[in-house]
């Protein structure tokens, strides 16, 4: 038996695509959800996102190759890794993740806002002032200390050219690396904007093309550039917890958001293995979780980046004393990454270590983001780095 189609009247039909359109802008006005754009999904506690299932990895995307670094993309979300080169020679400091970098902002027409804790690239300053002259709108915020009154900053360059640069003018840490392109695609990670961040640390990037993300860090940008705000004092309401795509993400600052108690929910909520590696590591109550995990059969490992990890403050030695599987980099560089990675599914990254400075006091963000291919590709790179890296042999334990 064929079924006929019935017809609607075009009348009709007219009506009521104006009270679903009305219908959805009131709610994008009440909830901020725009029904519209299925980039998003409404708002759900972090308890809500941890529970939703994460699809298996399909290994789904494009491996982009760099002479001295690496990355992949698929959608709307690209992932960069540094590959550190042993040697002091800057002439073999070239064709690293920077030009990708300097690729993106040669393409940027309007707006570039920049959060850098230091800045000494030449690719990407260069990049900066042609995207300058060219008409684009760049503004800049740093730290004092470690950006524009650093020996080696280029920051004072762009200056010198007009470009609008303000520093947060105290002793905590303006610690952020991120970029905002064309009000479309934010740049974050662990890596600063240097020489040496891109070919002598262990660095990641993580790129996402998402309205969500790009409003939550504009946000976070003007505050501390329009309004000065910094620290604790900046405005604690500035977190998002959205899906683009089917990828669940939550964005949090440091350190007027409770950073570490969102982590730790993480930490606690792991089924079957973290993996982690970390420039600096000195926060008890992690280091508790970890440890807590571990002696629950979680399977834990960590690479620890080497200067500091033996000291009383880091929890190298108690996580090593408690068998956990821990190890120092073999990079003659620094260990720069602030990652950790949850039963091959959920990857925690940013600028924020697990440290006291980076809780209390520092400007500091983090994203928490569930997607499978991008967990697998930052497993490939906690494996390269454990294949270099060593366990400690001089550490006493009780």
């Amino acid at each position: 038996m064929t079924k006929k189609k019935s017809k609607q009247n075009p009348i009709v039909s007219s009506i009521i695509a104006v009270v679903v359109v009305i219908v959805g802008a009131i709610f994008y006005a009440v909830t901020g959800i725009d029904l519209t754009d299925g980039s998003a999904t409404p708002e759900a506690s972090s308890t809500q996102v941890a529970s939703v299932a994460t699809p298996a990895a399909t290994g789904d995307y494009e491996v982009l190759t760099f002479e001295q670094g690496s990355g992949a993309r698929s959608g709307f979300w690209q992932v960069y890794f540094t590959s550190p080169i042993n040697t002091r020679d800057r002439s073999q400091y070239q064709n690293g993740v920077d030009t990708a970098i300097a690729e993106a902002i040669d393409v940027v027409q309007n707006t570039l806002d920049i959060a850098a804790f230091e800045m000494n690239n030449e690719v990407i300053t260069d990049a900066i002032l042609r995207a300058h002259e060219r008409g684009v709108a760049v503004r800049i915020v740093t730290d004092n200390e470690h950006g524009i009154e650093d020996d080696d900053t280029t920051l004072l360059d762009l200056e010198l050219e007009g470009i609008d640069i303000i520093d947060d003018g105290r002793s905590a840490l303006m610690h952020n690396k991120f970029m905002i392109m064309d009000g479309i695609t934010v740049w974050m990670g662990s890596m600063n904007y240097t020489t040496n961040g891109v070919y002598r640390n262990n660095n990641n990037m993580l790129v996402m093309r998402s309205r969500r993300a790009v409003e939550t860090y504009q946000a976070e940008f003007d505050e501390m550039f329009e309004r000065g705000e910094f620290g604790t004092r900046s405005d604690d309401s500035n977190t998002a917890n959205f899906t683009q795509d089917g990828t669940p993400i939550e964005i949090y600052f440091a350190s007027e958001n409770e950073v570490v108690e969102e982590i730790l929910q993480e930490i606690n909520g792991a089924q079957s293995t973290i993996r982690f590696m970390i420039f600096s590591f000195t926060r008890d109550d992690m280091g508790e979780a970890m440890m807590a995990q571990a002696a629950a059969g979680i399977d834990v490992q960590g690479v620890f980046e080497t200067t500091g990890s033996k000291t009383r403050f880091s929890e190298m030695p108690r996580l090593l004393c408690a068998g956990v599987d821990v190890r120092q980099d073999g990079n003659n560089g620094a260990l720069h990454h602030k990652v950790i990675i949850i039963d091959s599914q959920v990857v925690i990254t940013g600028s924020f270590n697990f440290s006291n400075n980076a809780v209390e006091s520092n400007d500091e963000n983090v994203v928490i983001i569930r997607n499978a291919d991008i967990a697998s590709l930052y497993l490939q790179e906690f494996q390269r780095i454990q294949n270099l890296a060593a366990v400690a042999d001089d550490i006493t334990c009780d």
